[in-house]
């Protein structure tokens, strides 16, 4: 949940990402986008009342998401079994916006899974909000994006170009690190969980920039499960960096990783946790993954959908 200000991790200030940006800060002033966003949580906030929040049936969203995942790619999936059927915890590795989608194509409709995703990622499109407000199931996280730390830093050490994108940045952008934030999505995660469902979770808080590689995971998904009694379940994506019409995609499964229950985890608790699963999550990407070769039909439109 924290965010990064080292220079090392961020990206790369390309076109791309500097138009990114631009779209980003667009999307945290939209009226529409914050309204969701705060009607969304405020539905989650009381999801322990009868009436709470509205949610489509498991099944009929596995079966929506699977037909249109399985139009588009082969989809492999190793190791289904793991997945216990007690509330779990899912972390996986992220390559691209599309692997929730994949997942709960594949992932058992019991328990019933939320995902933990980007508020303006998951909104800054009208049919994304017809479709999440519609289905439910969705966690929307309010953080500053890599990209925009990066512009930040930039036009600090010199950048005059990015001085007006910068100050727009601090000034429209939640970064999501308030307390009162961190509380309120502490409180319904526990809420989840308590009453039996589970969690899918992306514990580097950003897209991947390459098959088999990883960015340093944060550590709510693992405070999460301390606090909550549950598994962690690690998970691996392979091949969802660059999407094309009937590309292979597979879905691995680990053995889940149980960890003692307590309400106040330790650091050096946490830091062991996360350690655990990064390892976890390591041991099931490739190590020489490549890319086919030959015609890659709807490339570019695969790879942009769900900007």
């Amino acid at each position: 949940m924290e965010n990064t200000t080292d220079s090392e991790t961020l990206p790369p200030l390309t076109e791309t990402a500097i138009k990114r940006v631009w779209e980003g800060v667009a999307a945290a002033s939209d009226r529409t986008i914050r309204h969701t966003i705060e009607t969304t949580l405020n539905g989650l906030s009381a999801i322990d009342q009868e009436y709470g929040e509205r949610r489509v049936n498991a099944n009929i969203r596995r079966c929506v998401v699977r037909s249109l995942i399985h139009s588009l790619f082969c989809v492999k999936v190793e190791n289904i079994e793991n997945i216990p059927h007690t509330p779990a915890i899912l972390a996986a590795n992220h390559l691209h916006h599309i692997d929730p989608l994949v997942l709960l194509t594949e992932i058992p409709t019991q328990p019933h899974y939320y995902i933990l995703g980007d508020a303006r990622t998951l909104y800054n499109k009208w049919w994304k909000r017809w479709i999440l407000g519609s289905a439910g199931g969705v966690i929307p996280l309010e953080r500053i994006w890599g990209e925009e730390l990066a512009v930040i830093a930039a036009a600090n050490t010199g950048r005059d170009d990015l001085k007006e994108l910068s100050q727009v940045i601090k000034d429209t952008v939640n970064p999501g690190g308030d307390i009162q934030t961190i509380r309120r999505i502490d409180r319904i995660v526990s809420a989840i969980l308590a009453r039996g469902d589970g969690l899918i979770i992306f514990p580097e808080g950003r897209l991947g920039t390459a098959e088999g590689y990883l960015h340093p995971f944060k550590r709510g998904t693992v405070i999460y499960a301390l606090r909550g009694g549950v598994p962690i379940v690690p998970l691996s994506l392979v091949g969802t960096h660059d999407l094309f019409l009937r590309k292979k995609l597979i879905v691995r499964v680990g053995e889940p990783l149980y960890f003692p229950l307590t309400s106040r985890p330790k650091r050096q608790e946490i830091d062991a946790a996360l350690e655990n699963l990064q390892q976890a999550i390591q041991a099931l990407l490739p190590t020489d993954y490549q890319e086919p070769t030959g015609i890659k039909l709807l490339q570019n439109f695969l790879n942009r959908m769900l900007f």
